[in-house]
């Protein structure tokens, strides 16, 4: 069967918190790296995020015996301990322009948890974290390696990764920084363009660029199902995310078909393409290279600048200037955001990998 999962809780709630159906029995979970993905997530100190800081240790309550995936259903609960409720009291009824609070309001019918954005707060994705955390533990048993890193803040640009020659080397390496990109010194100057954005009351957006190597060719469908139908699915359901491209994206729209289909070869037994502007994809079925695509973040709505509103309660046009922790750029917690979702879509797609039986039951 196959594997899904499900996010639950409020930013402001008693703990937020992933259950995780049909994961393989067998999988020892490494709980260092589980917490070395949690730390990437969690708020930095350098000014460029929220000052809302969270321990995030998540509470495994079942479907883990004696440090192995039992196969039944992982739940796990990460309690919120940094909240400050009280910052959205005195405007719950004022639709802050770019979240979710009129359209909230409107499919809830008013009875939404409005504190720090609630269910639809960046807050979820450190479940989603976890969950992705423990999908590329099970990935890891096929040889498969998901890695992401900053492609771009504002206007400032990391070197891309290469489409055909990426390597699990290579995201491990940038997954071990606690800024995630490529070029260290374009990420001094990325911290540069956030800071900047703050002092201006204001917030900035960028891109996230994901690879995933060792997937064999073949996988996915050519309908609701295919490849980038999975991952998108699971990227849009990641707060602020509104734009994903696979490959060359929309640099296709200004491409001729000479100058960017993918020529295949046969490389000692194996049939390869010698670029990869379709970023691994076919048809909606892996190629066997790299599968390689990027998410775009919006700026974060919450900004200290006076914005233009209405009141949902009254109806009158009212102005609003939102207080409280927020991050100036949400993109550079969020490459291991993006990773837990391509795993999770990963481990979707190539269905259940079987564990051998424990060895005192042979």
């Amino acid at each position: 069967m196959q594997m899904s999962y499900h996010i639950f809780g409020e930013s402001h709630g008693t703990g937020i918190g992933v259950v995780m159906e049909n994961l393989p029995s067998g999988i020892r979970l490494d709980f260092d790296a589980i917490e070395q993905d949690m730390a990437r997530r969690r708020a930095k100190t350098d000014g460029t995020s929220t000052t809302r800081i969270e321990s995030d240790c998540p509470k495994i309550l079942s479907g883990v015996f004696e440090g192995y995936t039992t196969g039944t259903p992982l739940c796990a609960v990460i309690e919120n301990e940094n909240t400050r409720s009280g910052d959205y009291k005195a405007t719950k009824d004022l639709a802050r322009p770019g979240h979710a609070d009129y359209t909230g309001n409107l499919r809830y019918r008013g009875y939404q948890d409005y504190r720090g954005g609630g269910h639809f707060s960046g807050r979820m994705t450190a479940p989603l974290v976890f969950a992705g955390a423990v999908a590329k533990q099970v990935l890891k048993q096929a040889g498969i390696t998901v890695g992401a890193h900053i492609l771009q803040i504002g206007r400032i640009k990391d070197i891309p990764f290469d489409p055909v020659s990426v390597n699990e080397k290579q995201l491990k390496a940038v997954a071990a920084k606690s800024f995630s990109v490529v070029d260290d010194q374009i990420g001094q100057m990325m911290r540069e363009e956030i800071l900047q954005a703050r002092s201006n009351l204001t917030s900035v957006g960028g891109i996230i660029q994901c690879a995933i190597v060792g997937v064999k060719p073949g996988i996915g469908q050519n309908d609701f199902d295919s490849v980038e139908s999975v991952i998108s699915r699971n990227l849009f359901a990641i707060p602020a995310v509104k734009g994903v491209e696979f490959g060359l994206g929309f640099g296709y729209a200004s491409a001729h078909g000479h100058e960017v289909n993918d020529p295949f070869v046969n490389q000692n037994g194996r049939i390869v393409t010698q670029t990869n502007h379709n970023g691994g994809v076919l048809g909606g079925i892996t190629s066997g290279m790299p599968i390689i695509f990027q998410a775009v973040f919006k700026p974060t709505p919450s900004i200290s600048k006076e914005q233009q509103t209405v009141n949902l309660q009254t109806g009158e046009n009212e102005k609003l200037v939102i207080k409280g922790r927020h991050d100036p750029c949400i993109v550079g917690r969020a490459a291991v955001v993006v990773e837990a979702a391509a795993a999770l879509s990963i481990l979707q797609l190539t269905g259940d990998i079987q564990m051998p039986m424990k060895e005192d039951e042979i």
